[in-house]
Order: C-alpha cells, then sequence, then structure tokens
C-alpha cells in the first residue's frame, strides 16, 4: 500500500517598519518603486544594515511555535542568478536558524496531531517579477522585505492535515502580530513536497515540490491531485521524477515546469558584513512576555464561558472583531456580547464592506444594550431594531430607543395583559390544556399583538403556563 508523505514550505513576510537590511519602508503596496534605496538596488560598495525589530519577530514566532533557538547566529549568502535578485546572491540563514525542532498542533479526524517542524529562519525576499506581453519588469518594493521560511517535517498525511497546519499556523502569525499572512496578496506562500512510499519502508519515495499555490483550500486540492497522479505512475511501474510543478488554478492540475536532474548548488558562503547575532536573556524573556494569549487558548477559554462553537470560530476568523469583543467581554454578558458580535453587527460590516472602526458604534452603547438583553429588559426583536442607527448614526441607546418608541413591560403589566387574553380566549386554553401545543402559540401571538412585540418571549411562555395551570 502506497502512502503519502507531504512536507510544507511556507514564506510569511514580516510587517517591520523597514526591510531587513536597508532603511527603505517595507511596503509593497506602494507605489512600483517608490521603496528602494541603493542596497536595494544592488549598488557597488553599499552594506547591509540588520533590522533588529525583524529579529524579534522571528523570535516571537518561534518561541510560539514551540521552537529551539539559536542564541548564537549568523547569516548567509545563497548565490544564484535570476533576474528577480538583484545582488546575485541572497542573504539567509542555512546552518544556524533562528529557530529549530518546533511544532505545530492540529485537529484531525483521528485527534490532535503535532506536525513537527524543522526549522525557521529569516532571510530577504526578491524583487516582484512583473510580467507584460514579451517583457519582463521588476518591482522593487520587495526586494529585501524581510521573511521568515517554515519548513515543516514531512509528517502531513493528506490534503485536508495540510489545510489544517496552514490554517494553524496562519492564524497564530497573524495573532502575534508579525505577518499579514494574506496568501492572495503574497504576504504567505507556500510550496508543497509530495512523495509515496511503501507502507511499511522507511525509505522516502521521490518527490514533486509544488509551486504557485494561491490559497490554503487550493493547497488541498494540489495535494491530491499529485498523489493520485504519483499513485498512477507507480502502480504502472514506472518511477516519478524529482520535478518541480506548478498548480493550475483553472484546471486544478499540476503542470510540470522543470525536472531536477541534479541538486541545487547555491555554494553557500557565510555572509562577511553582518557580525553573529546575540540574543541574550534580556531579549529573549522581553519578546516572551510579549507573545499574549493565543487562538488555542482563547477557544478553551470562550468555550468555559459557554459560547457556542459556531460563535468561537467565527470570532477567531475575524481577528478585528475578536479584538474589540476582548476589550470589553468581561464588562457584561460574554454570551450575548458574541451573538451580537457574530450575527447582526458582523452581517452589517460584510454587507457594506467596512471594518468595526468604520461604524458609530461606541463601547457604552454596546454594553448597554447587551445588558438590556441579558436583563430582558427589551427582546432579541427589539435589539435588531436598535442596532442599525447605533451602527450607522451619531445617536446614543437612549436617544435611539426613545425615537423607535421601544418601551419594555414589567411583570406587572405583562401578566395583567396575559391574563386578559386568558379570558377572552378560553377555548384555545381548553385545548392546549388537552394537550395542543399550537393553542399555546396563539395565545403567545395574541399577547405579542397586544404588547405590540414588547413582551420577553421567554417570559412570555413561563407565564402563560403559570396561569393557565392555575386555572381548573
Amino acid at each position: 500500500m502506497l502512502v503519502p508523505t507531504i512536507g510544507i514550505e511556507v514564506h510569511a513576510e514580516l510587517k517591520s517598519n523597514s526591510k531587513v537590511f536597508s532603511r527603505s519602508k517595507n511596503d509593497f503596496n506602494d507605489e512600483v518603486n517608490t521603496n528602494v534605496d541603493e542596497l536595494d538596488l544592488a549598488y557597488p560598495g553599499t552594506l547591509p544594515r540588520l533590522n533588529k525589530e525583524v529579529i524579534s519577530m522571528a523570535l516571537k514566532a518561534c518561541l510560539a511555535f514551540h521552537c529551539k533557538i539559536n542564541r548564537h547566529m549568523h547569516f548567509d549568502r545563497k548565490n544564484y542568478f535570476y533576474p528577480d535578485l538583484p545582488k546575485g546572491f541572497q542573504i539567509t540563514q542555512k546552518d544556524t536558524p533562528i529557530g529549530y525542532d518546533g511544532y505545530i498542533e492540529i485537529k484531525t479526524d483521528d485527534g490532535i496531531k503535532k506536525i513537527g517542524l524543522e526549522r525557521i529562519h529569516i532571510e530577504e525576499d526578491t524583487c516582484k517579477s512583473i510580467h507584460s506581453g514579451k517583457q519582463t519588469l521588476l518591482n522593487y518594493n520587495r526586494a529585501g522585505v524581510p521573511l521568515i521560511e517554515i519548513v515543516s517535517k514531512p509528517v502531513i498525511s493528506n490534503g485536508k492535515e495540510a489545510c489544517a497546519y496552514l490554517e494553524a499556523l496562519r492564524e497564530t502569525l497573524l495573532y502575534l502580530g508579525v505577518s499579514d499572512v494574506k496568501m492572495e496578496e503574497g504576504s504567505m506562500r507556500c510550496d508543497a513536497n509530495v512523495s509515496l512510499k511503501e507502507e511499511n519502508s522507511e525509505t522516502l519515495g521521490t518527490k514533486t515540490e509544488i509551486k504557485n499555490i494561491g490559497s490554503i483550500s487550493k493547497v488541498a486540492i494540489s495535494i491530491n491531485y499529485e498523489i493520485e497522479r504519483q499513485k498512477k505512475i507507480l502502480e504502472s511501474g514506472l518511477k516519478v521524477r524529482e520535478e518541480t510543478r506548478r498548480f493550475d488554478d483553472k484546471t486544478e492540475t499540476t503542470i510540470l515546469m522543470r525536472v531536477k536532474e541534479t541538486g541545487n548548488d547555491y555554494r553557500y558562503l557565510p555572509e562577511p558584513n553582518i557580525p553573529f547575532v546575540n540574543i541574550d536573556e534580556k531579549w529573549y524573556n522581553d519578546v516572551l512576555d510579549s507573545i499574549g494569549i493565543l487562538p488555542n487558548e482563547m477557544r478553551e477559554e470562550y468555550s468555559t464561558l459557554g459560547i457556542s462553537s459556531n460563535n468561537i470560530a467565527t470570532l477567531i476568523a475575524n481577528k478585528e472583531l475578536n479584538d474589540y469583543y476582548r476589550s470589553i467581554y468581561k464588562k457584561t454578558d460574554p454570551i450575548i456580547l458574541a451573538n451580537l458580535l457574530t450575527g447582526d453587527i458582523l452581517s452589517h460590516l460584510n454587507k457594506n464592506n467596512i471594518e468595526l472602526k468604520d461604524t458609530h458604534l461606541k463601547e457604552k452603547d454596546i454594553l448597554k444594550l447587551t445588558d438590556l438583553l441579558s436583563k430582558k429588559t427589551i427582546t432579541s426583536k427589539q435589539g435588531k431594531e436598535i442596532l442599525p442607527s447605533l451602527l450607522e448614526s451619531d445617536e446614543n441607546i437612549d436617544e435611539v430607543i426613545d425615537k423607535l418608541g421601544i418601551k419594555s413591560l414589567d411583570d406587572g403589566a405583562l401578566e395583567k395583559i396575559v391574563q386578559d387574553v386568558v379570558k377572552a380566549n378560553s377555548q384555545s386554553v381548553n385545548d392546549y390544556k388537552a394537550g395542543k401545543e399550537k393553542a399555546l402559540k396563539f395565545l403567545v401571538g395574541q399577547v405579542m399583538k397586544e404588547t405590540k412585540g414588547a413582551a420577553n418571549p421567554e417570559a412570555l411562555n413561563r407565564m402563560l403556563i403559570e396561569i393557565i395551570n392555575k386555572i381548573n
């Protein structure tokens, strides 16, 4: 039986203010070729200047992924010639990656699985190649942008596990605040190495590298396609060639780019213009203390609070919304607040293609709305009527309630209305006592009609049943 063995290499751009070895601004999305200096252009005589912020960000990621740390590390030159590499070499880390032997935990159908990390190292990005007709243009804004390359061990078994691994990696880097991890914009890129071996063999099969995968969901498709392609080759008695293939988004297949007949010879040598970096105890501890709570810890906390699994997933998938939630959830009912944010508020944001900071929502108003709902002073229907004004106008919640004419009923007023409805609908009362549940719904409807929807459904149902049960 043939068993897949998969390893994944991820490049994640770091969100430092400037590039890793030059003082140019780190913003690829600015106007083309505006964030460039002499070092980025590889002018003779220019010397790299190491950005300490980049080291701290990389260290933060390594610690979050349980890596061992090279406290005494150096940089290397990876030599190769390609149009997008101005210097003819890339500054990277070969023998002393900042982090190594870490892991990420993922959920699989068989439970929790640890995906081992071979290494995490720092390197600089290349220019962005832009193909236009018969010409290739270069955008130097990306030259020198700091990257961390995260290399997994070949322990991933299928496309589904690969997606779970990438999702866990992406959300952790996002919550650490070190990368935007947007695959669609290129700030996170990944290649997959796929091979097949006999189930009981310790020898790995010949691997194929898949490039040009544009989204996490496509990673599973590309891997599963490649597994089937290699399986057909091996089952027909042929051998798999060591190849680099690209994923074709339209056909959802992998296409040959080049055959690897020999190993890459990058002629690595130590970077002579950057001294060794020493991460002392204070630097290490300062970075460790800055990590804060991560998504898996949040999941456990939210579950303990009683928040539904769907709302937990929605909150963590929307970092801005989750950050806002965490800033105020201890001041009110956390479950109702989560319902509001992941329900009507998120729907409003998506419908209008805006972020929470673009609305007029004020903290004191969302807290008061949550408390009114928690105390059942207003109904959920009334809450839905109030929210649009809080999001779209500068009116406070009291002004909105007054404008909408929303009135809450105390138990005394509600009880009088319920008793009047019960007296006026004796047949429905008898039907309910005879076991016809629809009769109760009819009575609820009559009370809602009398209160113009101001009655709390839970309190109303409870009160109706209590009053009916007292009738002989």
